[in-house]
């Protein structure tokens, strides 16, 4: 395919059709087809869903390697037949016991300790961004928590939907309520990092959320947002959680915005029996009742002015709720 032939948008076109082994392979081909292939907008449009070509990432553990091992799985009527072992770059593989974070735009964010890499320091907390399509990947160093018995750091991951920047997000809070008014320090600490400048900084906005919101572990990525399942703990009754709620944060303007449950969900008790996922391109909370052994399931619709949530549907005689 020549330049002389063919305009370089109606090449962009085609490329943008082509199996994943072949964009790795037409890197080679040309400098302006390697530039284009690992550029951010090219990897928004080809991660964009397509009918015709929906893939779920598997990770598990087959109890013979001490790796995990990935695999990309056609979701259709085969599942789980169509399936194709992927090779994860070095810096994937060096993590040990990572945790999965975020995925957005076809990035996947993973994140843990370092082993004995010269490079980095033994038991370097890091984040690495996975670009699953061309098998490339980029460790970031985060940087320590301030003090391990006092406060407790979370990390989360997205796309800024506007520039299609890859962001990090730090967030550290003080473990302990009763710890909020003796300690001196800041209560909150939230840090940014975009892998187009390479460093760390402060968000855009102040706005960070109430000292006495604390976060839970359950965190979720839709439409350029970062959702997390949060409690208010000053509303706390002794050994009760009382207030349930999510903070979102926005990826574009880095903003955080508390959002309202249903009635039902904000005094049903700990956070520990809710979940959230991506269903669809749309947020959903999971409440699990032990009691009546049924998993509910809550859509959240944002009409732009006020977010409202409507129960999907309930499912019966479960004991337990993954992740959608």
């Amino acid at each position: 395919m020549s330049d002389n032939n063919v305009p370089f948008e109606i090449q962009e076109e085609i490329i943008k059709r082509l199996p994943i082994k072949s964009l790795i392979r037409f890197q080679l081909v040309s400098k302006a087809w390697k530039s284009l292939i690992g550029s951010r907008h090219f990897i928004a449009d080809y991660s964009a869903p397509h009918p015709q070509l929906q893939h779920l990432l598997v990770r598990y553990d087959d109890g013979h390697t001490s790796k995990p091992i990935y695999s990309s799985v056609v979701d259709d009527h085969t599942l789980p037949n169509r399936r194709v072992s992927l090779t994860p770059p070095p810096l994937v593989n060096w993590l040990r016991d990572s945790i999965i974070i975020g995925s957005s735009h076809g990035l996947l964010c993973l994140h843990c300790f370092y082993g004995d890499d010269a490079s980095y320091g033994f038991g370097t907390r890091m984040a690495v961004i996975w670009n699953i399509s061309i098998r490339k990947a980029i460790a970031v160093v985060v940087p320590n928590e301030p003090d391990g018995e006092i406060y407790i750091t979370f990390t989360s991951f997205g796309v800024c939907p506007e520039t299609s920047d890859p962001k990090i997000l730090k967030i550290t809070e003080i473990k302990t309520w009763s710890d909020t008014e003796s300690v001196t320090l800041i209560p909150w600490q939230v840090e940014v990092f975009t892998v187009s400048s390479g460093v760390w900084r402060c968000p855009y906005s102040t706005n960070l959320p109430r000292k006495s919101v604390q976060f839970s572990c359950s965190q979720v990525v839709v439409d350029g947002f970062c959702y997390w399942l949060a409690t208010d703990r000053s509303t706390l009754d002794p050994g009760f959680k009382a207030y349930n709620l999510i903070i979102s944060f926005h990826m574009t303007s880095e903003e955080f915005t508390e959002v309202n449950l249903p009635d039902s969900l904000i005094y049903e008790g700990s956070a520990d029996y809710l979940n959230i996922s991506n269903l669809r391109e749309s947020l959903v909370v999971l409440d699990r009742n032990t009691e009546e052994n049924v998993c509910y399931v809550w859509s959240m619709k944002d009409d732009g002015v006020s977010k409202s949530f409507t129960k999907l549907f309930t499912r019966c005689n479960t004991t337990e709720c993954a992740r959608i």
